[in-house]
């Protein structure tokens, strides 16, 4: 019985679940389990006739909010957990490679709910997941590459506000794009915060609660606030 499931889920999805229901899964579990993707399943179907382009499997979960899907491009086996909310309307799209999770509750904004000009975009690669409550402005371009994982809570910035002039209220000064650029085989950790012209390199760490606010050199190690490098891989 365990090793079925896991057979049955990777034919369909194309992933590999064979050794996901193993010791300790009892049946009423496992079919918890079967019936949850099957649902989420459903609601993929939907999801894909409103999309730019999309193949392959789409599953949703219940609350997930996705807005102006026309500007959306997903790969194969993209999962959107609970309550996340995907905002699309931008200059480039929003772009998924194979295999994107999306965490619940995440929020991913690229322009204003309320009008104004939209933003660039942002750009995931293969096996990449943004993770539960994590924060994506992409008003500047975000791109984040291949197998990164991004824990939960972390928060990326690509844009600032304008404050040079101290006799004009700060929210009237409007705000300056720039970009933020994750490269391969990286993992942001829990309440990380990277801000905007960041450039983090390949196979680099950046420790729970770091403020990153200068390039980080490819497999580096980074922590604090501000960041700094503790230690290369």
């Amino acid at each position: 019985m365990s090793s079925f499931p896991g057979k049955f889920i990777s034919g369909v999805s194309g992933l590999d679940f064979s050794d996901r229901f193993g010791l300790g899964w009892d049946r009423l579990s496992i079919l918890s389990v079967l019936m949850r993707m099957g649902i989420w399943w459903l609601r993929g179907l939907f999801l894909r006739l409103r999309l730019k382009s999309s193949r392959g499997m789409l599953l949703l979960g219940k609350g997930v909010t996705i807005r102006q899907a026309g500007y959306f491009e997903v790969g194969s086996n993209f999962v959107a957990q609970d309550h996340c909310e995907i905002n699309c309307l931008s200059q480039k799209g929003i772009v998924f490679g194979d295999k994107v999770t999306v965490g619940s509750y995440a929020i991913i904004r690229p322009t204003n709910l309320y009008g104004g000009e939209p933003g660039v975009g942002l750009k995931v690669g293969n096996n990449s997941s943004i993770g539960p409550y994590a924060y994506i402005g992409c008003s500047g371009y975000i791109e984040i590459g291949d197998n990164v994982m991004m824990s939960p809570r972390v928060s990326i910035y690509a844009e600032n506000h304008i404050f040079d002039n101290s006799d004009r209220p700060m929210i009237e000064q409007g705000v300056k794009r720039s970009f933020v650029k994750i490269e391969d085989d990286c993992w942001i950790a829990s309440n990380a915060v990277i801000l905007a012209g960041v450039t983090i390199g390949k196979g680099s760490v950046v420790a729970a609660g770091s403020i990153v606010t200068k390039d980080v050199p490819p497999y580096s190690i980074v922590g604090g606030n501000p960041a700094k490098l503790i230690k290369s891989r």
